[in-house]
């Protein structure tokens, strides 16, 4: 242990600055690999964290520094607990967003009937309104496509480290990794095969939920509901054999008219007596003159509209499930683009065909406005449609409402369908009980998540940039394709792209050929990708597996309550099907930030706060400190005030640290335990604030170790004021020396100064990173951030049994005779003549003990002590000196 002067190689700043730290001491880092993983460890000695990769694409913004601030304070402590951490940090490159950034960016769009061109060159670089519009951007092949999406997600990575760095992670960069190269590929399609073939990933033909606009498949997980505007349409269906005296007309009430053409039936509750006598006959729809039978089911509400509803395929999901329990046909409308289908074979009136030949092409929309008219004109439509609002699905990146499209898709087991006792929904609930979760609340959300699922995960997307699935189909000699022969690759040629690589046993010319093959043309979902991270990041397919069992199951995942549905419960699926474990031992789940209406900061709505300027303007140690004040779990506002509190505290570390080491050094501690040696502490007050001081320890040790970094910060932050403010002034003559006690007094001051200010640093260099490196290297070895974190043992032994409290009286007595002088308006340099103390009877042995120290800072020359009535502190009898002259100011 060195002693506490600043080292020779050092020296403290004449006035010091939080301006410049953030590339000095992330420079020094890197240099000294200060954060690397040492992987010569066993299990035991490791703490490993899953990070959550942030989508490479345009820019990060302050939800990103807010959640990857606070999973950083439980890193950095682990690390001073003596943890090897490993603490790495993906980029999720693939998926949408980087699909739409780099078409708006470059000015082009894919297009895979293109062939390749090796010599290809953007028309531009850089985004623009016109270039954000499909009608001006250059079509190019898909393989162009994907190499211009690489080059950009590249620049985005290298602009995010640059904002992490400056933010001070403790990331080891050297294990980054990204979801989209051939190791991740690598990764992700042998876990989809192993999948395959133990029958937990499947094909099926079936409706899935439809974005008209991306043109691709969407899993229930990234669905959203919006309210809209619609309207209830009271529409009647003619009784196909009506008897005498029996209405012949059966009326439904629909917000979807459009579908009328895609009817299949009507359904009504079983036990509803109107329509008992309707059950097993049929009724003709409108317009179109489709003979539909009139079922029973109890999903049917007998109090929602008129009781009994058409079933079209598909409108919702009330017509998946109507359609599959009752075993009806399919009669699709709506294309993949969002318009309705050039045919409807099953119409064979020549009315219904002239009706639904005038719907052809149309977007949802208009033929929604056109079958209105229709049935207006020809009277099946009862009186005036009822406007309602009320919730419709949407993608979550999207802006129209989802559509329910027929299509084949590929579906991975997570216990949406398995509801069976003890299946594989009751395992991934179990899963969820095991994990321990920070706030423990957030437990029922993933729960409700599980329990609420209604069909598997839809890993397929119809798009292009992402991780390809890795088989191939038969051709047979008629030329058509047959979807169950699946040719799937060796796993030592992972990765593969379909498209270009060829099945064992095949050649290229076999491509698109009777007897030949066809490529898979769709990419995993890219959730089924970043829900491998810590397989990713762990080196799950490496040959030795050494890292792997190092890191895995990993400590922690951090991440936002609003991916609990999509992130942590993919990640618990796969490692669950995988591993048969779970994937972590902890969750710390983060709030969202809001905006000033409450509203949650995301990018899709267009309030979101960029950082590096936040950064720049309140210093990474205010921003984190800000972040730091947040609990788990909680959505908190964007708060530029705590900002600045946070400015402050940094700049008092900075301040008050070089005011409390200019005392002069204290002599080193000859068991090494502490940052002085605690047997020249022997004043009642300096013993107290290491009493004081021991507790602060205690309880933010016990915050910490449950992984609340806010309750952590919360505990230490009160006490470093009331040092500065309190204890600091109080004791300063006597560490100068200017004391009765002496040399003794002084060293007593000295060693406990030297002693509180190590462990402050300690305690607060979790959060405010920078500024306590720097006073750090001004008189300690090595970083603070590699330092054991503060024992409060030793600190109670150097307080030898002393009353903590008596820092807490002894500081009232301050602030009472303090507030004698700004009370009468003159300088707290004015002297004290003669001043009475009124204490109560318990404080007055404290207050005894530290006369010397009060009347120091005080500046009395008589200082009389006695027993009040009341609790409070108080004076009497005070008789102020006169205030000293000013110096005037040298002109020389």
């Amino acid at each position: 242990m060195t002693d506490t002067a600043p080292r020779p190689d050092s020296t403290i700043p004449d006035r010091p600055s939080l301006e410049g730290l953030e590339e000095k001491w992330d420079g020094v880092w890197s240099e000294q690999e200060l954060y690397a993983f040492d992987p010569e460890t066993t299990r035991d000695q490791v703490f490993s964290v899953d990070t959550p990769p942030p989508t490479a694409s345009g820019s990060l913004h302050i939800g990103h520094v807010f959640g990857y601030s606070q999973a950083d304070m439980i890193v950095r402590y682990q690390r001073m607990r003596g943890k090897n951490v490993f603490y790495p940090l993906g980029w999720d490159d693939n998926g949408l967003p980087t699909e739409r950034r780099a078409q708006n960016y470059y000015g082009v769009r894919c297009d895979p009937t293109l062939p390749y061109d090796p010599d290809f060159t953007p028309p531009q670089e850089g985004g623009s309104n016109k270039s954000a519009k499909a009608a001006n951007q250059l079509p190019i092949s898909r393989r162009n496509f994907i190499e211009l999406c690489e080059q950009l997600t590249t620049l985005d990575e290298k602009s995010f480290e640059e904002v992490f760095r400056t933010l001070g992670l403790s990331v080891d960069w050297k294990h980054s990794y990204q979801t989209i190269n051939a190791r991740s590929r690598a990764t992700s399609q042998r876990a989809f095969l192993e999948n395959l073939e133990a029958g937990q990933a499947y094909q099926s033909e079936a409706p899935t939920m439809w974005d008209v606009t991306y043109r691709t498949a969407v899993a229930q997980a990234e669905q959203e509901d919006r309210d809209r505007e619609g309207a209830y349409h009271r529409i009647g269906f003619t009784r196909t054999a009506a008897g005498a005296g029996e209405d012949a007309t059966v009326y439904i009430e629909t917000t979807r008219p459009e579908l009328l053409p895609a009817c299949v039936a009507l359904v009504a509750h079983p036990d509803d007596e109107r329509y008992q006598g309707l059950f097993g006959t049929t009724v003709t729809s409108p317009l179109f003159g489709v003979e539909v039978p009139v079922l029973a089911h109890p999903l049917a509400q007998p109090d929602k509209g008129a009781g009994i509803a058409m079933i079209c395929t598909f409108g919702d999901a009330n017509d998946v499930t109507w359609w599959r329990e009752l075993s009806l046909p399919t009669r699709s409308v709506v294309g993949r683009d969002g318009r309705f289908l050039p045919e409807a074979p099953w119409i064979t009136t020549a009315e219904g065909q002239a009706a639904y030949a005038e719907l052809a092409g149309l977007t949802v929309f208009s033929a929604q406005k056109r079958v209105v008219e229709m049935v207006t004109e020809s009277g099946d439509l009862v009186g005036e449609p009822t406007k309602i609002s009320h919730p419709v699905k949407f993608y979550e990146n999207g802006d129209k409402p989802l559509e329910f499209v027929t299509s084949r898709q590929w579906y991975l087991t997570n216990g949406g369908r398995d509801t069976s006792e003890g299946g594989l929904r009751d395992e991934l609930i179990a899963r969820g009980e095991e994990l321990t979760w920070h706030p423990a609340y957030m437990e029922s959300r993933y729960r409700n998540w599980v329990e609420g699922l209604t069909g598997d995960w839809l890993i397929s997307r119809q798009r292009f940039y992402g991780v390809p699935f890795p088989v191939w189909y038969a051709v047979g000699a008629d030329g058509e394709t047959d979807y169950d022969t699946v040719l799937t690759p060796s796993v030592e040629a992972l990765p593969i792209d379909p498209t270009i690589d060829v099945p064992r046993g095949y050649t290229e010319s076999q491509r698109h050929q009777p007897g030949g093959f066809v490529a898979d043309p769709d990419i995993l979902d890219t959730w089924a990708t970043s829900s491998l991270s810590p397989q990713l990041a762990g080196g799950w397919i490496d040959e030795d597996g050494d890292l792997f069992d190092k890191v895995y199951p990993m400590d922690l995942r951090p991440q936002g309550h609003d991916i609990i549905r999509t992130w942590l419960f993919s990640t618990i699926v796969r490692s669950h099907l995988q591993q048969d474990a779970l994937p972590w031992k902890h969750a710390s789940i983060n709030g969202w930030i809001l905006d000033p209406d409450r509203k949650k900061m995301s990018k899709s709505k267009g309030n979101v706060v960029t950082p590096l300027g936040l950064l720049q303007q309140h210093g990474s140690d205010g921003v984190r400190y800000w972040a730091g004040r947040a609990r788990q779990g909680v959505d908190t506002a964007f708060d530029e005030g705590q900002m600045k509190i946070g400015r402050r505290l940094a700049i008092k570390i900075l301040n008050a640290s070089k005011f409390a080491l200019g005392f002069g050094a204290a002599p080193a501690d000859p068991a090494g335990r502490l940052a002085a040696d605690p047997a020249v502490v022997t004043d009642p007050l300096d013993r107290a604030l290491l009493a004081q001081l021991a507790t602060v320890v205690e309880q933010a040790t016990a915050a910490y170790e449950d992984m609340d970094y806010a309750r952590g910060l919360e505990v230490a932050e009160p006490f470093f004021w009331a040092f500065c403010d309190d204890y600091i002034e109080l004791v300063k003559e006597r560490a100068h020396g200017n004391s009765p006690d002496g040399e003794a007094g002084a060293a007593s001051a000295r060693a406990a100064l030297a002693i509180t200010l190590e462990v402050l640093l300690r305690l607060f260099a979790p959060v405010v990173v920078f500024a306590t490196e720097e006073v750090w290297s001004w008189w300690r070895g090595g970083s603070v951030h590699t330092q054991a974190w503060p024992e409060a043992a030793p600190l109670r032994e150097a307080a030898a049994g002393q009353d903590a409290a008596l820092v807490d009286t002894v500081a009232q007595a301050a602030i009472t005779l303090r507030r004698i002088k700004s009370d009468a308006k003159v300088s707290q340099k004015t002297p004290i003549l003669s001043v009475t103390v009124v204490a109560p009877q318990a404080a007055l042995a404290h207050l005894e003990a530290a006369a010397d120290d009060l009347t120091a800072l005080g500046r009395i020359e008589q200082l009389e002590l006695a027993v009040g009535e009341g609790e409070e502190i108080l004076t009497r009898d005070v008789e102020l000196g006169e205030p000293p002259v000013k110096q005037p100011r040298n002109q020389g």
